[in-house]
């Protein structure tokens, strides 16, 4: 059994009863939406249109934003209703970025995610969906996709309907009669400063890349607009994660105390672990994705990576202090697990079949050469110079991935419509890919100081080598993100 919607869009009037209805039977929070109707305008006067579109959870058969839930929250019910349990929801917000049609949302005032329902609680009782009984031109049909002999089906059957982002192949259960293309395929039309009635939101102002592959004359003129849920702290996890990574893996082979390596590597996994609990909704339930884990997901499986490192290096650090035997054993244990520290997060962006542009193939070389980066750049300023060259390096490679993201063809428009994005952003007032560049020149100077004066290595070691860790950990935080905004700016509905 799977249940889903038909929607005619031959008859909708776009009256945002559904909307109301589904609020008021729901409680959805003020500036929140389960369904919601679209409005597109195109052309030009008098040759012009609007187009409605009613988008709401498509209770995917292949459902991503339950594959990637750390805590088991988001489930497939027996109907084949995804259904959410508000409960164990911990507001990490991976499920908004495994959504490909944006509809879960996070309640500011709980910090849990919502979205439809299908309004499970009314099925249960034999009643229809609340958006169902309300529509005044009755153009939504709750449907068994999988009975063909229902009658209701028949425009399925006849391959009558049209599906959202199908490209995704996460079988959508909401089918489309008569819907404009431009209001299904999200980057089809643009989005103006204001809407038909009102400012968009402040939270993203960004404003429409030219650039970006939409049909000329067509604008969305009325849609929610949700808020960008990854920001600074989740961009300042991923360099505290491959700080420790990067650390982790370069120590063991680098002259030097002992203690350094593991000192270093044990406090940047405990700030990446401070900031990744902070940013979640529900902080106070972050111990839940130990005690009920989702296997499926890359959050629960890099947070026992995260969890080995983190006691591999404390564990070698006790060692070193104390003299103990095996301290070089377990700096070498963290460095076979630092791989997959730093790596890991791109099968988790891989999970977010709603960002194409961080599922690209590039992703995981990048975050290796970043922790490369980030852990060369902090142990030579406690000592090592000797890994200023592979600093170097490392950079060269981000460079050209920045580059690549920027200006490859991408094969999607939502991926080409992050790519506009990505080239316009500019974090606190600053292009990231020109401070790369030059944080790399400079990198790339003071090698060749060390290299050819090594006498002045000691008092560069003092001054300038702490100085230039902090300009590569900042320029690599101002890149990271650049690319986690661009990517979520890009609308899914």
């Amino acid at each position: 059994m799977q249940l889903g919607f038909v929607i005619d869009q031959r008859s909708c009037i776009g009256c945002h009863a559904c909307t109301v209805a589904c609020k008021a039977e729901n409680g959805v929070a003020i500036g929140n939406f389960r369904t919601w109707v679209k409005y597109v305008e195109s052309g030009t006067f008098p040759d012009s249109r609007r187009d409605f579109a009613v988008l709401r959870c498509n209770h995917c058969a292949t459902a991503p934003c339950a594959r990637i839930c750390p805590v088991t929250a988001l489930h497939k019910r027996a109907d084949g209703v995804v259904d959410l349990d508000r409960d164990a929801c911990i507001g990490c917000g991976a499920c908004m970025q495994a959504c490909p049609y944006d509809a879960i949302y996070l309640d500011e005032d709980t910090g849990v995610a919502g979205k439809c329902h299908l309004c499970a609680h009314r099925l249960e009782r034999k009643l229809e969906p609340a958006c169902v009984t309300v529509c005044p031109t009755e153009s939504i049909r709750v449907v068994d996709l999988h009975d063909r002999a229902d009658p209701e089906n028949a425009p399925i059957v006849a391959r009558e309907t049209s599906v959202r982002r199908p490209e995704c192949r996460t079988g959508p259960s909401v089918h489309y009669l008569g819907a404009s293309p431009l209001t299904l395929a999200p980057v089809a039309a643009s989005r103006p400063a204001m809407w038909q009635w009102a400012e968009r939101p402040p939270w993203r102002p960004e404003p429409w890349p030219a650039s970006a592959p939409s049909v000329p004359g067509a604008q969305v003129v009325l849609e929610p607009v949700p808020r960008v849920r990854w920001g600074l702290p989740v961009s300042a996890f991923v360099l505290a994660k491959a700080t420790a990574a990067g650390v982790g893996a370069l120590a063991p082979f680098v002259a030097g105390p002992a203690w350094r390596g593991p000192a270093l590597a044990l406090g940047a996994i405990v700030l990446a672990a401070a900031l990744l609990v902070a940013d979640l909704g529900r902080p106070e339930r972050a111990w839940t994705m130990l005690t009920r884990p989702n296997p499926r997901s890359w959050l629960v499986r890099g947070a026992f990576f995260l969890t080995a490192f983190g006691v591999a290096q404390g564990l070698a650090l006790v060692a070193a202090l104390a003299g103990l035997p095996g301290g070089r054993a377990l700096a070498l244990a963290g460095a076979v697990l630092a791989p997959a520290v730093a790596g890991y997060t791109a099968a988790l962006f891989a999970q977010c079949a709603g960002r194409d542009s961080w599922r690209a193939p590039w992703v995981l070389p990048r975050l290796l050469a970043q922790a490369v980066a980030c852990g060369g750049a902090a142990l030579a300023a406690f000592g090592a110079s000797s890994l200023l060259p592979w600093v170097a390096l490392a950079l060269v490679m981000l460079v050209a991935f920045a580059l690549v993201e920027r200006r490859a063809s991408h094969p999607t428009d939502s991926a080409r419509t992050a790519a506009a994005f990505h080239r316009a952003l500019r974090p606190l007032g600053l292009p990231p890919l020109l401070v790369l560049g030059g944080t790399l020149l400079l990198t790339l100077a003071l090698t060749l100081t060390v290299t050819l004066i090594p006498a002045l290595t000691p008092t560069l070691t003092l001054t300038l080598i702490p100085l230039l860790t902090l300009i590569v950990l900042g320029a690599l935080l101002l890149e990271e993100h650049a690319w986690l905004r661009a990517g979520q700016l890009v609308p899914n509905s």
